[in-house]
């Protein structure tokens, strides 16, 4: 399972008095915390911060980058950021995202395909969002399609099917798992990946349904996640969940999850 560590966001005040004071101290110690816990990637985003956002993603880039030893996850709504920061990355980013909006795809394609990296393909069409697994699916299956034919290896490819909060229509929980399980049928080889916590919005407990909306994902051909590695809780859920369905040989990662203590705190 790939873990894309969420923590470094300046949509987080934490995070946003500590980019504004350049402090990077605290930004490596929150990314040591989720390198730690077990993420494969560390996103950073600095998306809330407008005209400062290129400047800002690159500092983040080379401050990470400078401390730890792991691939970051680049996260920007903004095509130019993203140009500039894959400029100044060690070794092969992952790229969140791309998607099917003119401007965005355009600009994005060349860069996703001039260098070795793995991109997100999110489900967004030009003009609405997906409602239903079949929106999804045919959304996926046009990015995978455009990656592909620009030269982006398939297995770099991790769709988003774009979650929706089940609090706004019951049914979006339902129409995800079906995108997820019908495109890993559809391209084998792809990966699908998601946000959880859009899942939960308005709802009381929402790390709870976060939990089990994971296990229903991982259920489902889900092989990425981005989500806080330092929740043992939801760590927990995927080691077990992973091994259940037969995705951890020997049971190695959930005796090794057991021995670092992520499963006493249950």
């Amino acid at each position: 399972m790939i873990i894309v560590g969420e923590k470094i966001n300046t949509s987080r005040k934490s995070i946003a008095a500590a980019v504004e004071a350049r402090d990077a101290d605290f930004i490596v110690k929150v990314a040591r915390a989720q390198v730690d816990a077990g993420a494969t990637y560390v996103d950073v985003n600095a998306g809330t911060l407008l005209e400062q956002e290129t400047e800002v993603l690159c500092w983040l880039v080379e401050t990470v980058q400078g401390a730890i030893d792991i691939s970051l996850s680049l996260d920007s709504p903004n095509p130019a950021a993203l140009a500039e920061a894959i400029k100044l990355h060690k070794g092969e980013p992952m790229i969140n995202s791309i998607s099917l909006e003119k401007d965005r795809l355009d600009a994005l394609l060349p860069i996703v395909s001039s260098r070795p990296c793995s991109v997100v393909a999110l489900c967004m069409a030009e003009t609405s969002m997906p409602t239903t697994t079949e929106d999804r699916v045919q959304v996926g299956s046009e990015l995978i399609d455009k990656l592909t034919g620009s030269g982006v290896a398939l297995e770099k490819i991790y769709v988003d099917p774009l979650v929706q909060p089940v609090s706004v229509d019951t049914n979006m929980g339902v129409a995800t798992l079906g995108a997820i399980g019908e495109i890993m049928r559809k391209y084998e080889g792809v990966n699908t990946i998601c946000g959880l916590s859009n899942i939960s919005y308005g709802l009381p407990e929402r790390k709870l349904i976060n939990r089990n909306f994971l296990a229903l994902a991982i259920a489902h051909g889900l092989n990425g996640a981005i989500l806080d590695p330092t929740d043992n809780l939801i760590m927990a859920t995927m080691y077990t969940v992973e091994m259940l369905m037969g995705k951890d040989e020997y049971c190695g990662n959930y005796i090794d999850a057991y021995g670092n203590g992520i499963l006493s705190k249950q």
